[in-house]
């Protein structure tokens, strides 16, 4: 049996973490009682906005967005499926909590393996990885006029740093790009789960603000 090539790993990974993603993006857009429009660009912007992110930082452009109809397709069908369907979703919240890790995975090895691709080095690539999985959320909080989850004590970026970088160090040693790429999602994944469910957080300031 042939082993999946890295390109086509990536691929696949990113069209699935910008599904993903774009689902709970279009519930946030739902909940805000924003319409139909309003709904289809927080999904888009959630789906698509990291990826955007590191394609132009890393000089991959166009960016793969606006390159390929895939990745326009995808968002928008997962936004229209929300919008219809958001009652039977919104009672879905572990799922929903369970999409936004899961995107957030991918989306982490996903951005890692495409910057060293690129030629970036590891430790770079790593943060490419991360910002990779944040940055869609940064921009959908911000559209959605809250402060995002990712400044907000709640442990999303560590766990989304942590996954690239075992892509990394798994693609630096020589390991299978899929068995590097189950390995650092699983890390994320597990990581960013259990942080939701013990109620993990980030440190945050000890009294009071001084202004």
């Amino acid at each position: 049996m042939a082993t999946p090539s890295a390109g086509s790993i990536l691929v696949v990974l990113d069209l699935v973490g910008i599904a993903v993603f774009a689902i709970s993006g279009a519930l946030v857009a739902v909940r805000k009682e924003l319409d139909l429009f309003g709904v289809l660009v927080l999904a888009g912007a959630t789906g698509l906005g990291g990826g955007f992110l590191r394609d132009v930082l890393i000089g991959a452009t166009p960016p793969a967005a606006l390159d390929d109809w895939r990745y326009l397709l995808v968002p928008t069908a997962a936004g229209l499926v929300t919008f219809v369907y958001h009652p039977t979703l919104g009672r879905m919240e572990r799922l929903v909590t369970f999409f936004d890790a899961a995107g957030l995975a991918l989306f982490c090895v996903a951005g890692a393996l495409k910057a060293l691709d690129y030629g970036l080095s590891p430790l770079p690539a790593a943060l490419m990885g991360m910002t990779t999985g944040i940055g869609g959320g940064i921009l959908r909080d911000v559209l959605a006029g809250r402060v995002p989850v990712v400044f907000r004590g709640e442990l999303y970026a560590t766990p989304a740093l942590a996954g690239a970088g075992v892509a990394v160090v798994a693609h630096e040693l020589g390991v299978t790009a899929l068995v590097g790429t189950v390995g650092g999602a699983a890390v994320c994944l597990v990581w960013r789960l259990l942080a939701v469910r013990r109620g993990w957080q980030a440190p945050m300031p000890s009294g009071p603000a001084s202004v």
